[in-house]
């Protein structure tokens, strides 16, 4: 993966319902990472089926969910990615929701998630929220000391 080397070009896919949220994040992106390659999904339904097609030499470095979205939710995609049995489960999965309810952080990071952020509310907080991440080891999250963030 990618991730592994600061020098290559960093693949994020996204999984959102919302097309406004999902053209927002993509253009906060194009500024935090201007390399990046963004896939995106308008379900988790459409995002699971995307993530098994690749081979593992083509997995994202980070995949960032929603919670509620049709046919799939973000945690159900979380629990399904955690608990495959190739190199998927390796990869970064970071929440991006509205939902700041203790109980959907809570079950994110019991699922596996390597971080868990409320969606921000202005360009600016996203794009700075974007930097953060993409510049964590996100590794050392997966191996217990998760994070949660409201911006």
């Amino acid at each position: 993966m990618a991730a592994d080397n600061d020098n290559a070009q960093r693949c994020i896919y996204l999984a959102d319902d919302d097309s406004d949220d999902r053209e927002f994040f993509a253009d906060a992106l194009s500024e935090a990472a201007p390399d990046a390659v963004l896939e995106q999904a308008e379900d988790g339904m459409y995002l699971m089926d995307k993530l098994f097609a690749l081979s593992s030499d083509e997995l994202p470095d980070f995949i960032f969910l929603d919670i509620n979205m049709p046919r799939k939710s973000g945690l159900e995609c979380l629990e399904e990615i955690r608990s495959h049995s190739g190199r998927l489960k390796e990869v970064n999965v970071v929440m991006l929701s509205t939902s700041s309810d203790p109980d959907n952080v809570q079950k994110a990071l019991d699922l596996g998630a390597a971080f868990y952020a409320v969606k921000p509310s202005s360009f600016e907080k996203l794009k700075s929220l974007l930097e953060d991440i993409l510049g964590m080891n996100l590794i050392l999250a997966l191996e217990g000391n998760r994070k949660f963030l409201f911006k």
